[in-house]
């Protein structure tokens, strides 16, 4: 049976129902396929659950630390992981449940459950039905890459997804990939109690950042006794009797590491090599990101990516705004273009990491002059009185135009201070013009003037 639309969307993650709902509300007749839980990895195994994940652990940690604020607590401090994943569990069906019932009573809007596939461009199959549309939106996102490495199919792992059905504490986790994700994880499972180690193959941990935020991050870590073992190159895996063995490095440190679970937390990969994307004629590159131009067209007339698949941004943020650039530019008349997006994002340890726009190392490399300025935490009021001074912010800018080029606070709050750089950096202002506002006290926020105010020229690197 073939059903006839004005448009499909295939992937119920952060662009498909907001992009259901635009269109639907124009006039079309829309199908949205899903093949697996609605709300995609956001809501099912993404920032949902591990936000949860992180409040329960911060939880913890500050139960240990509640002498430090003079609060006395009789008796040791025990986590229930039934009751931990019960709650992550009722947060994220809570989201869904409701994205679900949105859709489903959504005007013009029909819902499929099932597989996608391509039979030609402008045909999806879905079980027994075959759907068209002169318009095709891919939002299927992405999945944990697992790379081939000695000895992995020789052992259980766990990816982000799997360690969310845990409902006991490991004894001890190692955690292979010493990322963002990785990072994450580690820190939650430490504070709730487990043994931590973190394997990484690189020099340093999160190498996207800057040497001085790596080194912050990992001092972080360590004080709260998690294991790092960075320059692992030769990093393989064996059954044991204790659970798994992980070796790490052949020439220095203890050549292995014996822990009763592994995660792996290696990067991501889209989910787009079962949607018969060839039989559309639609190109991907060598990792299977499909490719789009800077409206998030592919190759293929009438036919769009968005979201993680099109390897154009790895965020829920910036899968929302794929929605609002195809939206834009179909019903609105707008000439919205991905490349003028500011990047920002977070790392979400304790205290969070937020970031905007350039790192100090990339402003250096692009050879213009700079301005910087740094102020640690124990510089801002509101981390002394909450005792958390860790981390540091840190601001960039062009000497030159004045503009903001990027910035970095790790602390607390991070993650919601970062924004007032980032409004300045999408309002096209100068930095002059944030030095001057008159910001709330006591926040974070209320340093980023001190800061501005304090900017000093960068020297050249000598090469």
């Amino acid at each position: 049976m073939t059903q006839s639309f004005d448009a499909l969307i295939v992937g119920a993650g952060q662009a498909g129902p907001p992009l259901a709902a635009r269109l639907t509300a124009a006039g079309m007749r829309v199908a949205l396929i899903e093949r697996h839980l609605i709300g995609g990895t956001c809501v099912n195994t993404g920032c949902t659950p591990t936000k949860t994940l992180v409040a329960s652990a911060y939880a913890a940690h500050l139960a240990r630390r509640a002498a430090d604020y003079g609060v006395l607590i009789a008796g040791a401090i025990a986590v229930d992981m039934k009751r931990v994943k019960a709650r992550v569990d009722a947060v994220a069906a809570n989201s869904r449940n409701g994205l679900e019932a949105w859709l489903r009573s959504m005007e013009h809007l029909t819902v499929f459950q099932g597989q996608a596939c391509f039979e030609n461009a402008n045909t999806l199959r879905v079980g027994d039905e075959r759907l068209t549309a002169p318009q095709i939106f891919i939002n299927v996102g992405g999945r944990a890459r697992i790379p081939e490495m000695p000895g992995l199919q020789e052992i259980d792992y766990l990816t982000n997804t799997s360690i969310l059905a845990l409902d006991s504490l490991p004894r001890h986790l190692v955690v292979v990939g010493g990322s963002y994700i990785g990072l994450e994880f580690a820190q939650i499972y430490r504070r709730l109690g487990a043994e931590v180690t973190v394997i990484e193959k690189s020099p340093r941990l999160v190498t996207r950042e800057d040497e001085d935020v790596s080194a912050a991050i990992g001092q972080i870590l360590e004080a709260e006794n998690i294991h790092i073992r960075t320059n692992a190159e030769c990093i393989a895996f064996a059954s044991h009797s204790e659970g798994v063995s992980v070796q790490v490095n052949c020439t220095e440190g203890v050549p292995e590491v014996i822990g009763s679970h592994v995660l792996l937390a290696i990067g991501r990969q889209p989910n787009t090599d079962d949607l018969g994307l060839d039989r559309a004629g639609v190109a991907t590159d060598t990792h299977g990101y499909i490719m789009v131009d800077d409206r998030l067209r592919t190759n293929v007339p009438g036919i769009w990516a968005l979201g993680d698949c099109n390897g154009r941004g790895a965020f829920t943020h910036t899968a929302y705004n794929d929605f609002e650039i195809v939206a834009a530019n179909l019903l609105d008349g707008a000439a919205k273009l991905v490349s003028d997006r500011i990047p920002g994002y977070a790392l979400y340890i304790d205290p969070p990491l937020g970031r905007v726009g350039m790192t100090e190392a990339q402003a250096r490399a692009s050879g213009r002059p700079l301005l910087m300025g740094i102020r640690p935490m124990t510089r801002v009021g509101r981390a002394i009185e909450k005792g958390e001074t860790q981390g540091f912010i840190k601001i960039v800018v062009d000497a030159e135009t004045h503009r903001i080029l990027g910035a970095a606070i790790l602390g607390t709050g991070g993650d919601e201070a970062i924004h007032g750089l980032l409004d300045m950096m999408n309002a096209d202002q100068p930095y002059t013009t944030l030095q001057w506002a008159v910001p709330i006290h006591p926040t974070v926020s209320e340093l980023i003037p001190t800061v501005l105010s304090e900017m000093q020229p960068l020297p050249l690197l000598v090469t």
